[in-house]
């Protein structure tokens, strides 16, 4: 490359190509490669047999018609749905109070919030093992507590029966995410400038109507970043349910995430466990578009 081709190169800050290469590169290798391998994995017949062969059984679609044929992966998808909201709703609901809780700025509003990130930063196979300590049947801190209180006479198998496992996996996925939560809100409560409250307190307006009028509607971006964020991390979640229940009982708590490892490391039906995985992958990348959108939007 001759020098006027170079400087023609590095005008207008075409310099950060460079630096933005090695992060590019990462990522088609370590994301793009294993994606691509999936989806053409899911179009294939691949097993125990086939996976080492050199000409792998070509399979169309068939994979993906087996797949919605197939009532353990229904009953996975309306799962995967269903902790979700569920998971949204407290999250958003508990995290949204305790903004505005801590947005009082008491004197140890600080500390304490602060202390309320640790459910956050612990890692999430070590909140698993609390959790399933906490709803364990014969020596869980739980059933522990009922019986004392006098609430219940017998155990409750929070996680071996098919009613209770999924609010066990909800409460735990919940006390993760509310510092998630309540931090991106206290950020938003940060943003509205407090000339807009003292004019609303002038004109004789309530808290409420400053709430229903000022708070929310500028704080609408923010909203929309929780619950989109939330729902993307929330709906491919793995590593809290193959830990506190693997998926049981009786397929009760399977997620989209832990039915594909059941498929692809379990029963060794390779392709049929990527097909799974594309169908959450697209899930999200049409979540995904909607923030971008919506992030697009707010810039505006």
């Amino acid at each position: 490359m001759n020098q006027a081709k170079k400087k023609k190169f590095f005008k207008f800050d075409n310099v950060g190509i460079l630096f933005v290469l090695p992060a590019f590169l990462y990522m088609l290798v370590f994301v793009g490669y294993p994606i691509v391998r999936n989806i053409i994995l899911s179009f294939q017949d691949v097993t125990v047999r086939t996976l080492t062969a050199d000409h792998k059984p070509f399979a169309g679609l068939q994979n993906y018609i087996d797949i919605f044929q197939d009532p353990v992966f229904i009953r996975s998808l309306v799962n995967t749905l269903l902790f979700t909201v569920c998971c949204l709703i407290l999250q958003f609901i508990i995290g949204f109070l305790l903004a505005l809780f801590f947005s009082q700025h008491f004197s140890v509003s600080k500390p304490i919030r602060g202390l309320m990130l640790i459910p956050w930063m612990i890692p999430i196979t070590v909140t698993a093992l609390i959790f399933k300590f906490i709803f364990g049947t014969d020596v869980g801190i739980l059933n522990y507590i009922l019986n004392s209180l006098g609430i219940i006479s017998e155990n409750i198998d929070w996680l071996t029966s098919t009613n209770t496992a999924l609010f066990a996996i909800v409460c735990a996925n919940v006390w993760i995410g509310i510092p998630f939560n309540m931090i991106l809100i206290s950020t938003g409560l940060t943003t509205i400038p407090k000339e807009l409250y003292e004019s609303a307190s002038i004109d004789g307006a309530g808290k409420v109507q400053t709430f229903f009028k000022i708070t929310l509607p500028l704080l609408r971006p923010t909203i929309e970043s929780v619950l989109i964020l939330g729902f993307i991390y929330t709906f491919k979640v793995f590593d809290l349910v193959y830990v506190m229940t693997g998926g049981g009982p009786v397929n009760s708590t399977h997620m989209l995430s832990t039915y594909s490892y059941k498929l692809s490391f379990e029963m060794f039906k390779y392709s049929k466990g990527s097909a799974v995985a594309n169908i959450l992958l697209v899930i999200l990348m049409i979540v995904g578009v909607f923030y971008l959108k919506a992030t697009k939007e707010d810039e505006d």
